[in-house]
């Protein structure tokens, strides 16, 4: 029985029913020794109990797409199935472009809560050794007929953990919220894409490559990018790049985006830290050596020359805002930091009401002001003639025009 289902839900809420019912119906009826009646009447309390406690965390989960599966609750899932030394690049020396084209059926999602037009793929990287799903949502001039031979620039999405693929869209709603200002012309009509982030169970990854452990970087920045370009009208340009993420994730965007300048131009980091020690099971917090290299700060300022990379960040005090004032200050031209205050906690209420902001930021930072896809891309290419393409990238031919083959 899928753990994030209504029928799932349903059934606790009988079971809540049935725990109310029995010690008004039982409680003066039970017959027998004393201690037998003691004991009765302990379970139809703890019982009780349990019910409510239980079809609260489901009703919670299922609002804020914490754990997509049992598998994920019970810390048993691992969705590595190899994970060799990448090297540096995180490629194994290969050009990203020149890898094999990856073709994926997708299927459509009629979930509820998850709004109107996703779909989904279960990816087997070829790089990282890494497998999971992967939702994509097209905005609304993808299948117009006058964009036909447009490519859309793309908005990698990462959860906090724990959190699934499915998070930003059940409990961020963010096509809702960014598909009237994509419709209006205010937002650049990015194609949203949200990989498994949740790869060895109940540990955080730290959205690093351990030799050995997890090619958690070169899924999220190889092989999931691969796979978008090659099945959707996409470029693997950087300036088509960018990438987001809340709490975890957010620390997750704002790394790969400055150590991967050649993949993403901006990220935007909502709530996230620097120190990846701030997530207690984090793999990378745990190593001293480890929680150096990933340390966002330390990427930014170890950089042999200033990455070309927009960051937002935004957060509460040292819940964000203090290390995105640290970055800041660190940062040198071309790279720019914009960080933004947020009062109300650590919560998706928060970081879903900073949406419509952080994706008209991403629209003027990428260069996507007009809003209409023009040559070369949406935003006519704008920004791209102060931007290095990444060598053996494919910028100018679309694929996967189709949008991607769906069962």
């Amino acid at each position: 029985m899928n753990l994030t289902g209504n029928t799932f839900f349903v059934i606790t809420i009988v079971l809540v029913v049935i725990a109310v019912l029995l010690p008004l119906l039982l409680w003066s009826r039970l017959r027998g020794p004393a201690v037998v009646r003691g004991a009765c009447r302990l379970f139809m309390v703890v019982f009780a109990q349990a019910t409510a406690v239980l079809m609260v965390f489901v009703s919670v989960n299922n609002s804020n797409g914490l754990y997509g599966s049992w598998d994920d609750l019970l810390g048993t899932s691992n969705h590595v199935n190899n994970a060799v030394d990448l090297g540096p690049s995180g490629t194994g020396g290969r050009q990203i472009a020149a890898l094999p084209k990856v073709r994926q059926t997708f299927e459509k999602v009629d979930e509820p809560g998850l709004g109107n037009g996703l779909r989904r793929t279960y990816l087997k990287g070829a790089v990282s050794g890494v497998e999971g799903e992967v939702y994509v949502w097209l905005p609304p001039q993808y299948d117009d007929p006058a964009y036909r031979d447009k490519q859309f620039p793309v908005v990698e999405l990462l959860a906090g953990f724990p959190g699934s693929s499915k998070s930003w869209f059940r409990a961020m709603k963010v096509q809702s919220r960014i598909q009237p200002l994509i419709e209006s012309g205010v937002v650049a009509p990015f194609i949203l894409v949200s990989p498994r982030t949740m790869l060895l169970g109940d540990k955080d990854t730290g959205y690093a490559n351990v030799p050995g452990t997890v090619n958690a970087d070169s899924w999220l920045t190889v092989d999931v990018r691969k796979m978008v370009a090659d099945n959707f009208r996409a470029s693997l340009a950087p300036t088509s790049w960018a990438i987001a993420g809340y709490s975890a994730g957010g620390h997750g965007a704002a790394k790969l985006a400055l150590a991967h300048p050649d993949r993403y131009s901006a990220a935007v980091s909502l709530s996230g830290y620097s120190d990846p020690a701030a997530e207690k099971t984090s793999i990378t917090g745990a190593d001293p050596q480890l929680r150096r290299e990933n340390d966002v700060l330390n990427i930014l300022m170890a950089a042999k020359t200033p990455p070309r990379v927009s960051l937002l960040a935004t957060g509460e005090g040292a819940d964000g805002y203090l290390p995105g004032l640290a970055l800041r200050d660190a940062a040198k031209p071309p790279t720019t930091v914009e960080v933004r205050p947020t009062v109300g906690g650590h919560i998706t209420r928060v970081w879903g009401a900073e949406l419509p902001y952080a994706f008209r930021w991403l629209t003027r930072e990428m260069h996507l002001e007009d809003g209409t896809p023009g040559e070369g891309g949406p935003g006519g290419g704008a920004g791209r003639q102060d931007r290095p393409e990444p060598e053996g990238a494919e910028v100018d031919e679309p694929s996967g025009a189709g949008g991607g083959m769906l069962e």
